[in-house]
């Protein structure tokens, strides 16, 4: 019987076909075409490093502003995982455990962190920053996926300690990410992951949208997906 995760990323995986068929978006191009996804482990300095490189530059398309957070767009370099949502400080919940390197120039939800180091920490939101998000199935929009939403009055939800306070499985860890050239890079402390260093991966980039107003649709919805690296999103590739 497969799991709901494998379940999911069938779902997921559909969407990417039936995107092969559909418009471009204005953010389809080669910056998001992923030709190599790895993550390496130095034991030395106990870290992983995460990278996805691609046809174009890394980092250099991001979203035109909305002016405002609802429908605000967001852009993503993803690593769907294998690890578990409490591997990374969530409760146990159903979905996937995903790195995402986003970009979204409306709104800042690192609020901890100060990423283009001007003294102010709620303004760099364009800043490619990583969110550890729990990923499920969301027939409501496009791409097939969402992050895991919950009512705010639930006390059986965990959070990390650097979440952004949305009512989503959200977290802002604060690693630094590096576009360069065509590559783009997350380092991660291995205690920062439950010590993990064996795990399956993938690579996945996408566009995401923001809702606040409609109860219809979900709060972070993923509304196309440019490319996967796996080409079938098996997850096939493990910590070197």
């Amino acid at each position: 019987m497969k799991s709901k995760v494998t379940i999911c990323l069938m779902v997921l995986l559909l969407a990417v076909s039936t995107y092969s068929c559909a418009q471009e978006s204005e953010y389809k191009n080669d910056d998001f075409v992923i030709n190599e996804v790895s993550i390496i482990h130095d034991a030395d300095l106990a870290l992983t490093v995460w990278e996805i490189k691609v046809d174009g530059k890394a980092g250099k398309t991001i979203p035109n502003a909305a002016g405002q957070l609802d429908g605000a767009p967001v852009l993503g370099y993803v690593f769907p995982t294998s690890l578990k949502p409490t591997d990374v400080g969530f409760n146990q919940t159903e979905g996937i455990v995903a790195l995402a390197l986003t970009s979204h120039p409306d709104f800042d939800d690192t609020p901890l962190w100060d990423e283009n180091n001007d003294r102010i920490f709620d303004n760099d939101g364009v800043i490619w920053h990583p969110h550890w998000v729990i990923l499920h199935e969301d027939k409501r929009v496009k791409g097939g996926l969402a992050v895991k939403q919950f009512k705010k009055d639930d006390n059986t939800v965990v959070l990390p300690p650097t979440n952004p306070g949305m009512p989503m499985y959200m977290d802002s860890p604060g690693y630094p990410v590096n576009p360069k050239n065509n590559t783009i890079k997350v380092i991660v402390p291995d205690y920062r992951m439950n010590n993990k260093t064996d795990f399956n991966y993938d690579g996945v980039t996408a566009f995401m949208k923001v809702n606040t107003t409609n109860p219809d649709l979900p709060m972070l919805g993923v509304y196309e997906v440019f490319s996967v690296a796996s080409g079938d999103l098996s997850l096939p590739y493990k910590v070197k």
